[in-house]
């Protein structure tokens, strides 16, 4: 893992990896976001249809 990393930081640059690596780890948390908001979607039309 670490030679990899390294290798990855010396082709790509350290602002490539790093963005790459924020990129998946805040990927989950955006799927998670999107969920809730259709959640909240739905229930605002049920409440509204009365």
């Amino acid at each position: 893992m670490e030679t990899s990393l390294l290798e990855l930081v010396a082709n790509m640059g350290f602002p490539c990896v790093v963005t790459m690596y924020l990129l998946v780890r805040i990927e989950a948390k955006f799927d998670k976001l999107s969920d809730c908001m259709n959640e909240l979607t739905i229930s605002i039309r049920e409440n509204n249809r009365g």
